[in-house]
């Protein structure tokens, strides 16, 4: 008798907003940024979030950040509800679960790359030995092995963003937000830094939402979620005929994959008569 297959219970998504809210001020003064916003994330996905200025983006990712509580609704990270969490529980998430970056960086000007990369794992109580370990490898990820001592000042706005997708990789997160990570570089940085952000989430599984007021960029994502005066208006998959892959990996793909078809192709060619051996 074959056996009765058990019954499979369904993952609860990373991130879940239920009709979250969030009001600036008291009584006539009150301005409400976030208006009854449900929104699901899973783990694994890469997402853009946009709107025009003013239009809640910036805080939505504050509330999935865990730097701002809602004033309504319930926020649940991995099925827990955000507003039971002590503040000291809320900073463990944001050092084990989260990493961040911002537009402007955010590093320390007077510490190096591997200085900067390690600072999380400083608050985490890793020994120094096992940081230099992990912020070197997190360098090596971004690109950036022949950096590891320069200063900020030394690097070009490129190499800062780089070094500051290290700093949030290197504590092994489950999540990265991004907020216009591309907004204060050239479009060519631009491509690089999505691409590495790309292959984050396609090779290391990293869930990965990003903030952008960049159509372009939103199309380098694989769900594109819009938001204005405070709600959700859109949510919606991108296309397979409308992603775009970032330029450098696009063309690191079209390389392997060529190099993949040569390889198939010699392995699985006919012997010739009298070909040496």
């Amino acid at each position: 008798m074959a056996e009765t297959p058990l019954p499979t219970v369904p993952r609860a998504p990373l991130l879940e907003l239920r009709g979250v809210g969030k009001t600036y001020g008291e009584s006539g003064l009150a301005v409400s940024a976030l208006r009854g916003v449900y929104l699901r994330v899973q783990a694994g996905e890469l997402i853009s979030i946009m709107g025009p200025s003013g239009s809640g983006k910036s805080t939505l990712m504050n509330i999935l950040g865990c730097l701002d509580r809602p004033s309504e609704g319930t926020y649940l990270i991995e099925g827990r509800d955000v507003s039971t969490l002590t503040d000291n529980e809320l900073a463990e998430i944001r050092n084990r679960k989260i990493g961040f970056v911002f537009q402007t960086f955010n590093l320390l000007h007077r510490s190096t790359a591997m200085d900067n990369v390690e600072l999380p794992l400083i608050y985490r109580g890793l020994p120094r030995t096992e940081r230099r370990r992990l912020a070197r490898e997190a360098l090596v990820v971004v690109g950036m092995p022949h950096r590891l001592t320069h200063r900020p000042a030394q690097l070009s706005g490129g190499e800062q963003q780089r070094v500051a997708i290290a700093r949030a990789l290197a504590g092994s997160p489950r999540l990265i937000l991004a907020d216009e990570p591309t907004g204060n570089l050239d479009s060519r940085t631009g491509e690089e830094i999505m691409g590495i952000f790309q292959r984050v989430n396609s090779e290391l599984g990293v869930t990965v939402v990003l903030v952008t007021h960049d159509p372009l960029r939103g199309k380098q994502t694989r769900r594109l979620v819009q938001v204005r005066d405070g709600e959700i208006v859109e949510d919606e998959p991108v296309s397979e005929a409308e992603f775009r892959l970032a330029e450098p990996w696009a063309r690191a793909t079209a390389e392997a994959t060529r190099a993949a078809a040569e390889t198939a192709r010699v392995t699985t060619e006919p012997e010739k008569v009298g070909a040496p051996r």
